[in-house]
């Protein structure tokens, strides 16, 4: 499965097969979110938050592509990524796409 934040396949004509997307919302634990915390205070980095970020994109991409795997892709082109958050310490991440057919 090649995905491609491009609108084509480089050599390839394509067929659109549909729009895709993944989806998560993840937290951290109370003693993860109460570390961040303090980091605000002193400024830099919060580390676990960048790893929960990581995480949550890392699936969001795998649930859209196995979405267009399901769907018979072998690619997914022009992929965006959106988060939002829905409570403290609560994010949302999606990835999406369009599926699509190499010729």
């Amino acid at each position: 499965m090649k995905l491609l934040n491009i609108d084509h396949v480089p050599g390839y004509e394509i067929e659109a097969l549909g729009i895709v997307k993944g989806t998560i919302v993840l937290s951290k634990s109370f003693g993860k979110d109460f570390m961040a915390a303090m980091k605000t205070l002193v400024g830099g980095e919060i580390v676990s938050y960048t790893e929960m970020l990581n995480e949550a994109r890392a699936i969001a991409t795998k649930r859209m592509a196995e979405e267009a795997e399901a769907m018979g892709a072998d690619a997914v082109v022009n992929i965006r990524y959106g988060s939002s958050s829905l409570m403290h310490s609560a994010a949302e991440i999606i990835a999406y796409g369009t599926a699509v057919k190499m010729k």
